[in-house]
């Protein structure tokens, strides 16, 4: 069989979100010194192969698409958050309440591909009287808001512009940041997931949203369980944390409270937060998330968790 025909049935075989995600970083793709970027920079080398196709036209074609990349494209692709290993978010951020947890978690949805700035997708940037109004919240309230952005220097002010710290949102090559993150680490957060949720869960519902960036610093990027040693690499000394030690690493003083705000996130259909019981304790459950909101692992662990969540 000639290698042109295997090309052929590989692409019939592909299910049509796998062709559809193939084609979006195909036509999209740039091949720099041999290895292949989408057209956010993300290297993609280790997940497509580059051959040369010996037809008449001699040109370059993509051959494959794995998993990970239809998940970040199913799900918006995504940006960078930082945060520190085991800090809970309010100790980062002493002056946000939950709410502004969960709006800056949006707001950072729109930073820039590498320059920061705070734009829409179509490239148009984001002055502060549109962010009022794409946070959609009250004047009064966004003012203040606004205003402990800019003093905990999450956002900072050029001209009429608005730019993103790097430590706190990135998109594109993180070597590119030009800060020291050593003490930092990162996940992915998907960008059209996220969106979707703050359009959903608005008044204050909106809080509930705020404990998807609340539990990144205690999350285990292997297996998305939150735990006590999110950087354990070995899945068998992995130590969860239940549900009233993440109730009082939160400041929840009601455990069950804790739980339905958890049990009441959902994203079509699908829970946001999963509540195994504890298998040598049934009282006690562990904390799970959805992949399809943050997620770092390989392409390996991602097929694992998202059967959770089918």
């Amino acid at each position: 069989m000639s290698d042109r025909r295997g090309e052929q049935l590989a692409w019939q075989r592909l299910t049509p979100k796998q062709k559809r995600g193939f084609m979006a970083v195909k036509e999209n793709a740039v091949v720099i010194d041999g290895r292949v970027y989408d057209s956010e920079g993300n290297d993609h080398s280790h997940r497509l192969e580059l051959v040369v196709n010996t037809t008449e036209a001699q040109h370059e074609a993509l051959q494959a698409i794995d998993e990970m990349t239809e998940h970040e494209i199913e799900n918006g692709k995504f940006v960078f958050a930082f945060f520190e290993s085991c800090k809970t978010m309010l100790e980062l951020y002493p002056s946000l309440t939950q709410a502004d947890l969960a709006r800056l978690m949006f707001v950072g949805t729109y930073t820039g591909y590498r320059t920061g700035r705070l734009q829409h997708d179509n490239g148009a940037a984001i002055v502060k009287k549109a962010l009022e109004k794409l946070v959609g919240i009250s004047r009064n309230k966004f003012g203040e808001f606004y205003r402990k952005l800019i003093v905990e220097d999450i956002l900072q002010e050029v001209g009429d512009e608005l730019y993103v710290n790097p430590g706190v949102f990135y998109r594109g090559p993180i070597k590119e940041t030009g800060y020291r993150l050593n003490e930092y680490r990162h996940t992915r957060l998907f960008r059209k997931t996220v969106r979707d949720l703050y359009a959903k869960y608005t008044g204050r519902a909106t809080a509930q949203l705020a404990l998807i960036y609340a539990v990144l610093p205690f999350l285990n990027f292997d297996t998305n369980v939150v735990c006590f040693n999110p950087q354990e690499p070995n899945d068998d000394d992995i130590h969860p944390m239940n549900l009233e030690n993440l109730a009082a690493l939160l400041n929840y003083k009601d455990t069950y409270k804790l739980k339905r705000a958890l049990e009441s996130v959902k994203i079509d259909g699908q829970p946001v937060f999963w509540l195994p019981q504890n298998v040598n304790d049934k009282r006690q459950r562990r904390i799970i998330v959805n992949p399809r909101v943050v997620f770092a692992g390989s392409a390996e662990s991602l097929k694992a968790i998202k059967v959770l969540f089918a």
